[in-house]
């Protein structure tokens, strides 16, 4: 509408174009931008009835047929609106993925659950009984006297990480890797977990003695690390922190994995906590909780005096 040499207007389009501009003075220039950006944005190829030839127009036209070519920037950066977006590019290796892969998955799944199932007390009933349900305390006395069980034993040889979750079974590797002078490994290892949970006013301190008892040269309790490793840490001992020791820590903990756990599983002391039959109790020395509260109750002495007791009959 502003160049008359490409449209040309009737005398009474021109009178309405006048009296709209002065109507609308002030927002004259937003209302042509807005008109533009509709155009622009709705308007179909197929649906022009005119036919404009302006580079603007053909330019246009040409986004609009090739839409999956990508407009060379000047400094040779695509444009980020046509480039290829995160989702496009991460969704292309999930394609890939076959129904072979999703078998194995869960195959994998299945045979995880198969192998936890008897220490899910949801699905199977612990054994022995919990206390508070069944008023059975032969739980406690197990745990009371740090004998493992035929099932807890088993589960240490699941993995690596089940033996060193529990207490009673990192006492037996311990014991296992003593006996064989090569314990400074998982004390080591535990030392660095040690040093985690350790204040911060006590962190420098305890890195130092880790240093001199396991790393430093002529340490009492030298461990097998290699070069790069070594190196590491020695430069992470200056700085001092929770975490100096990570590589050091790594790299003990797949040594002990692939070697120590393996022979451990193999000896003759697993082997016997794990075909360990469990002793036979006597009928005469179990007793219920409920039957010990009664007894301690029926057999306290009274005291003497207005206390409202009455004493049982012998």
């Amino acid at each position: 509408m502003q160049n008359k040499a490409r449209l040309e207007l009737a005398d009474y389009e021109a009178e309405n174009l006048a009296r709209l501009q002065r109507a609308f003075a002030r927002k004259w220039e937003f209302i042509f931008m807005q008109a533009e950006a509709q155009w622009d944005c709705q308007s179909e190829v197929s649906d022009w009835r005119c036919v404009n030839t302006t580079e603007m127009d053909i330019r246009k036209c040409r986004r609009l047929k090739n839409p999956q070519k990508v407009k060379k920037s000047v400094y040779g950066v695509t444009e980020e609106s046509q480039s290829q977006s995160p989702v496009h590019v991460l969704s292309q290796p999930i394609r890939k993925t076959t129904k072979e892969d999703i078998r194995k998955q869960v195959n994998g799944l299945i045979a995880y659950t198969e192998q936890y199932v008897e220490y899910d007390p949801l699905i199977t009933p612990a054994e022995p009984s919990n206390p508070w349900i069944s008023d059975d305390v032969t739980l406690w006395d197990i745990e009371m006297s740090k004998e493992p069980s035929q099932q807890r034993v088993k589960r240490w040889g699941f993995s690596f990480d089940e033996i060193l979750k529990d207490q009673v079974g990192r006492d037996q590797f311990l014991r296992f890797l003593e006996s064989e002078f090569s314990s400074e490994n998982l004390r080591f290892w535990l030392a660095v977990q040690d040093l985690k949970k350790q204040p911060l006013q006590d962190v420098a301190k305890r890195v130092e003695e880790i240093w001199q008892e396991f790393l430093a040269p002529g340490a009492p309790s030298a461990i097998n690390l290699d070069s790069h490793s070594y190196e590491i840490t020695s430069q992470n001992v200056k700085d001092g922190g929770r975490y100096t020791f990570e590589d050091a820590q790594e790299h003990i903990y797949k040594l002990m994995k692939s070697d120590s756990y393996a022979r451990f599983l193999r000896s003759n002391a697993y082997q016997d906590l794990l075909l360990a039959k469990k002793k036979p109790e006597s009928e005469q020395g179990r007793r219920t909780s409920l039957e010990k509260f009664t007894r301690s109750v029926v057999n306290a002495p009274l005291a003497k005096g207005n206390t409202g007791w009455i004493s049982a009959p012998a």
